[in-house]
């Protein structure tokens, strides 16, 4: 990891503007916004998700923005959603980019009996980026599951 003491007003820019598109990742989730989550992806985009990190094959893999709608309407299934997004580093080359950057998602379930359950998953999503018409996109996103804990909540 490089840690940056001097860069140009573009590279801080470049910086900023991914670090919102995690952001804005984790917002479009928490909201139900499919469409809008699906629009922070290249129309070729791959999502590719690894239930157990250590894997060397994913759980599911995804080719095209259009093929993220299902996926992303999964999390209607929950009451609610809070992803807090952690730490981050990104590396920009010109208009492409590669990253990591951790989550804790929180997602709460409701059962038929009024029971409330709450999974947290610790996700590392891996990222490609690429630039285009100036708005920094994922062009691929491995979604690792790192660990999951599932408890019962209050109300």
């Amino acid at each position: 990891m490089t840690v940056h003491t001097t860069m140009s007003p573009a590279e801080a820019a470049d910086r900023l503007a991914i670090r919102e598109l995690f952001d804005a990742y984790a917002h479009c989730a928490d909201r139900r916004d499919a469409k809008g989550q699906m629009a922070l992806f290249t129309e070729d985009t791959r999502f590719l998700v690894y239930m157990d990190a250590t894997s060397d094959e994913p759980t599911q893999e995804l080719h095209g923005r259009q093929s993220l709608a299902p996926v992303f309407d999964n999390l209607n299934t929950y009451t609610t959603t809070t992803h807090f997004n952690g730490q981050s580093t990104v590396s920009v080359d010109g208009d492409r980019a590669t990253g990591e950057s951790y989550c804790l998602a929180h997602h709460l379930s409701t059962g038929d009996d009024g029971q409330r359950t709450l999974m947290i998953a610790s996700i590392r999503y891996l990222d490609e980026f690429v630039k285009e018409d100036g708005d920094w996109l994922f062009a691929e996103r491995r979604l690792m599951v790192d660990w999951t804990e599932t408890r019962p909540s209050t109300p």
